[in-house]
């Protein structure tokens, strides 16, 4: 045990794997608030900026599983770093296309398209990454410090886009290749991966083997996806919900509006980090932990529909990040152990493409959802966030002790192997085998 601590990479690893989910973060979270100004300064819908968010996630959720794959076949660094170019051009060809073009609009969701094929490539590819260089307590860790990381991202993007839009309200999408460069850098000189130890696996018989992980784990790994995008979704939904609030009920804007919308995003990033270090390999703790943060949100959102004073809002709100922050770290840690190296990246990656899918929804819902009925708006996310706990309490199961997630007695005896947590699936493989 002593001999594996030792090897464990540097701080200075950790923090070029946090760049790369924190910079994927500022994609979405920046936007926010600058959305409503968007909408009047290139005459558009609030539908049509809410496509900007969509199209992002929407490129992002069908990209990521295909680049997990790549990663899985070559290695996580010749993804990650393309994809950041890519996540950094396309920011630069949004932002000339406002500056320079009459009719912009266009060009900018092109600009966002080739942003979400970047951001495909960096966060869930993170976490197979942190799967494969770190174990045991230390791999629970610094998957926190990687939601944590993210959630920074999201606390601070909604301050940095409100005092950026203050030069120009397209300045925000110069902001993205001057900040993917860093982490560009960071990854490129500071994490060293492990060599592979055999070849690749051909790509029938990697399918194969991936589906019978879902016919095995399907059981508590498809909660613990449905889990994070929803999470993700009520994240997003409300924060577009808040930003349109602030400024058209309130006349709160610029870095006043960024500041608020940071609270809750703070408590969300908190609780992030102060999970990850705590939840260690104890699983019974982990699923514990989601539950009561899918009651949290549950009751926070049951209160909104029917509290319009704005600070006792945030408050409650802070609540319902109280119980993301809950939440996100244990799914990140069950689903990176879900499966050995081969098909980490795969698996992560589909986590990935929900979350991503749950970011793309929210918006555009939530727009609906405002012109339709506010307490209806939230009733309805009341019961979607009390049917997923639900689910999360009955489908996910551990074993005593600090145990693993099971999908049932079928698949615990299918994992029981002396090592890895899927044994045929997994990177470790009996000699010949």
């Amino acid at each position: 045990m002593a001999e594996e601590q030792q090897k464990q990479p540097s701080g200075k690893t950790i923090a070029a794997i946090a760049s790369v989910p924190f910079i994927m973060t500022l994609g979405n979270s920046m936007l926010i608030p600058i959305l409503p100004q968007m909408e009047s300064k290139l005459h558009i819908s609030s539908f049509q900026t809410s496509l900007t968010i969509t199209a992002f996630s929407l490129v992002a959720a069908f990209f990521i599983p295909i680049l997990g794959y790549l990663s899985d076949r070559f290695s996580r660094k010749i993804v990650i770093v393309p994809a950041l170019i890519l996540y950094g051009i396309g920011g630069l060809l949004a932002g000339f296309a406002a500056a320079l073009f009459p009719q912009p609009y266009l060009w900018i969701m092109v600009g966002r398209t080739l942003q979400g094929i970047g951001a495909a490539g960096t966060a869930p590819i993170a976490m197979a990454l942190t799967g494969d260089l770190f174990k045991g307590s230390a791999e629970s860790r610094v998957l926190g410090l990687v939601e944590a990381s993210n959630g920074f991202g999201k606390v601070i993007s909604p301050i940095l886009g409100s005092l950026v839009a203050l030069i120009v309200w397209y300045s925000v999408f110069f902001t993205f290749p001057a900040v993917v460069i860093i982490s560009i850098t960071l990854t490129w000189l500071l994490i060293k991966e492990k060599k592979k130890e055999k070849e690749p696996m051909p790509f029938k018989k990697y399918v194969n083997g991936l589906g019978s992980v879902f016919k095995h784990e399907g059981r508590w790994l498809i909660p613990a996806y449905l889990a994070g995008a929803t999470c993700l979704f009520a994240l997003f939904g409300i924060l577009f919900y808040l930003s349109d609030m602030l400024e058209k009920e309130h006349n709160i804007m610029g870095a006043g509006k960024g500041l608020v919308l940071a609270i809750p995003l703070l408590v969300m990033c908190t609780t992030s980090y102060v999970t990850g270090s705590q939840i260690k390999e104890n699983n019974k703790l982990m699923k514990r932990l989601i539950v009561i943060g899918f009651v949290l949100m549950t009751i926070a959102y049951v209160l909104l529909a029917f509290i319009g004073h704005l600070t006792l809002f945030i408050a409650i709100l802070a609540v319902s990040s109280l119980g993301t922050g809950l939440i996100l770290p244990c799914i990140n840690s069950f689903i990176t152990r879900a499966v050995g190296k081969e098909r980490r990246g795969i698996v992560t990656s589909l986590y990935g493409s929900v979350r991503f899918f749950g970011v793309a929804v929210g918006p555009p819902l939530f727009g609906w959802m405002m012109g339709w009925s506010r307490p209806g708006m939230f009733l309805s996310i009341a019961g979607l966030t009390f049917v997923i706990g639900l689910l999360a309490l009955f489908l996910i199961r551990v074993e005593s002790g600090e145990g693993k997630p099971s999908g049932g007695k079928r698949a615990e005896a299918y994992r029981n192997k002396p090592a890895g947590l899927i044994r045929p699936f997994g990177g470790r493989q009996k000699a010949g085998s």
